[in-house]
């Protein structure tokens, strides 16, 4: 699979440039997703949520001869997928927590971004990095309580979708890919030894050895985990998946691009996205988030 990544956002030049955004193309976005214990496991450490946040204008009165024409909604969708480490016990507690206080949090923002000209690069770092600090201050109270939940922790990977933007946040070893046209490109890249290991030429047969040690993950330790943030420019008829290892250990690129491309509804691809996945052995939990984007006009 080709990896693809771009983490810059564009500077406005001009106040305009950053008040209004420029004319696009409507978009809608459909999502589903999936998950499954395995053949192996007796736990499923892993948790996924889909988030769909609107912003709608109308004009409720008007001398305008087309008052209908005020009538708009933004959409925006977060997929997200965590996988929990540190025992059946505490993984799967791990990656619940970390959605269920993403959820709380969003709850509680004081804004939603709907397009991503509201916002340039380190402004979105800065907003991540303040959902993971207080993600991690969630998982160190639990800590002082219960000592022994000390090792817990999890991986981490979204992506919000506003169309024709999406920005992905990843940490560990779940992947985002983007799909188009047959093609599926990795967004993006493993935090493990084996992936480091690769990278510096090692041979094949020790990178598998260490491909799921993991050197990047959310915990409850109080320094700033250091996550990956990309963009993905997004067109009708694009797809993005975010996965669990368990998926992609599994399944290989040219098995999950044709599920990706085959007929169906979205919920299907999903079902048959893990069916695939248990019928190749099925050793880990697995799960998928599924999106798709349609251009309305």
């Amino acid at each position: 699979m080709s990896r693809h990544s771009d983490d810059t956002v564009e500077m406005s030049t001009s106040p305009a440039d950053w008040l209004f955004a420029r004319p696009t193309p409507r978009f809608e976005i459909d999502a589903a997703a999936a998950s499954h214990v395995g053949k192996v496991r007796k736990n499923n450490e892993d948790h996924y949520a889909i988030v769909r946040r609107t912003r709608t204008r109308e004009i409720v009165q008007s001398s305008l001869p087309r008052p209908t024409q005020g009538v708009s909604e933004d959409q925006a969708y977060v997929l997200i997928v965590a996988d929990g480490i540190g025992g059946s016990a505490f993984g799967e507690f791990a990656s619940r927590l970390a959605v269920e206080t993403m959820i709380d949090l969003a709850n509680r923002a004081t804004s939603w971004v709907m397009r991503l000209t509201e916002l340039d690069h380190q402004q979105i770092r800065e907003r991540v990095e303040a959902y993971g600090l207080e993600i991690q201050k969630v998982f160190r109270g639990y800590t002082e309580v219960n000592p022994e939940m000390a090792h817990m922790g999890t991986t981490w990977t979204s992506a919000y979708v506003i169309p024709p933007d999406a920005v992905i946040v990843h940490i560990g070893d779940s992947r985002c890919f983007h799909f188009r046209d047959g093609t599926l490109n990795q967004l993006t890249r493993d935090h493990t030894l084996g992936q480091e290991m690769a990278e510096a030429g090692m041979p094949d047969e020790e990178v598998r050895r260490y491909r799921h040690i993991l050197l990047n993950s959310l915990s409850g330790t109080p320094d700033p985990v250091p996550a990956d943030i990309s963009h993905a420019s997004l067109q009708g008829g694009d797809r993005l998946l975010v996965c669990s290892d368990g998926l992609t250990d599994m399944v290989d690129e040219v098995e999950i691009i044709r599920i990706l491309g085959s007929e169906g509804s979205l919920q299907e691809i999903c079902d048959r996205l893990v069916e695939a996945a248990l019928e190749a052995g099925g050793r880990d939990n697995v799960t998928v988030n599924l999106c798709h984007i349609t251009q309305t006009d």
